[in-house]
């Protein structure tokens, strides 16, 4: 006689929902309880100054996290979103600057630039079958050897380019509404997480990212083509790395070829930490805005309270072993 050992069950879409749900709230939970901590530690914290400080860094990093969120669902991994970002703000550079283009063509350039990238990683991906992770860290190598080839290691400057700076800096609702200075980069945030928080669940690309990283053999077996789909996934996430590299040139008024990596450790820390499961299948936008403003409020009150950056770093390290090992323990509850 023969025993079988038992399959698990596949845990319910009604399931998941609720422990995501209830990730997002532990998440949202501690972002309270860092802001509230800070602001006791230090007076300087809760300045308006700071705030909009914090809301800069969030916009930055948090339309990393949105483009690493989407690689993510799908069970995939993109290390290159940071040199991505640069080597677009280096891309922008070149046809602002030295090309002496208008502005609108800039954007556009940094945009098509981040696409093309993201395509040639998906087809690494879909086409090629390199792993995810090796994938992209040979992109991120590419992509940081490029910028710097480009603009000769030197920085770009946007001095002669009108409105650039209004991009990120400016503040279109504080125009329209005086109290409420908000950064136009924070606007463009919020614009990117509604648009693909409405890709993810209205779109057929939403579905097939979800799916693509729930059981894609299973998609694959349904006649789905899901390499086109997993491409489209990459190109997309490296348009919105295009958005970022304008926002971060824009705030510095340059366009900074050494700068970049490291950028990706805080955009997968943020996924995480919003509850994006890092065997795809599950995440939110919401969640990652949730864990980018964890993440800025994090250092920044850090750097308030004068702890060393190799320190900081370390409570970054710290931080996305403890979110990995939490959605280990939530995985294994379903």
């Amino acid at each position: 006689m023969t025993t079988e050992a038992a399959t698990p069950a596949a845990p319910s879409p009604a399931a998941a929902r609720l422990s995501g749900a209830h990730h997002r709230l532990l998440a949202f939970a501690s972002l309270i309880v860092l802001v509230l901590g800070f602001s006791l530690a230090s007076p300087n914290f809760m300045q308006t100054s700071n705030i909009i400080a914090i809301l800069q860094a969030t916009s930055v990093n948090g339309v990393l996290a949105i483009a690493a969120t989407l690689v993510i669902i799908t069970g995939g991994i993109d290390l290159s979103v940071g040199t991505l970002m640069t080597f677009c703000a280096v891309i922008c550079g070149v046809v602002l600057t030295y090309w002496g283009l208008p502005l609108p063509l800039g954007v556009l350039g940094a945009i098509l630039a981040g696409a093309a990238a993201g395509f040639c990683s998906g087809t690494f991906v879909a086409k090629l079958k390199v792993p995810p992770f090796i994938a992209t860290l040979g992109m991120m190598l590419i992509l940081k050897g490029l910028s710097l080839v480009i603009s000769g290691t030197r920085p770009i400057y946007f001095n002669d380019t009108p409105g650039f700076t209004e991009i990120a800096q400016g503040s279109i609702v504080g125009v329209l509404i005086p109290s409420v200075p908000l950064p136009n980069g924070v606007l463009i945030l919020f614009l990117v997480a509604i648009a693909v928080s409405f890709i993810l669940s209205k779109t057929a690309l939403g579905r097939y990212t979800f799916a693509l990283g729930s059981n894609e053999e299973a998609v694959r077996l349904s006649g789905v083509n899901t390499d086109r789909w997993k491409i489209a996934v990459y190109t997309l996430a490296g348009s919105i790395c295009g958005i970022a590299g304008l926002l971060i040139a824009s705030r510095l008024n340059s366009a900074q070829p050494a700068l970049g990596q490291g950028y990706e450790l805080d955009a997968i820390a943020a996924v995480v930490i919003g509850g994006t499961s890092l065997s795809g299948g599950r995440g939110t936008v919401l969640g990652t805005l949730i864990g980018a403003l964890i993440m800025s409020v994090l250092l920044n009150g850090l750097r308030i309270l004068s702890v060393a950056q190799e320190w900081q770093t370390v409570v970054t390290g710290s931080i996305i072993i403890l979110a990995v090992y939490i959605d280990m323990l939530r995985r294994r509850k379903l």
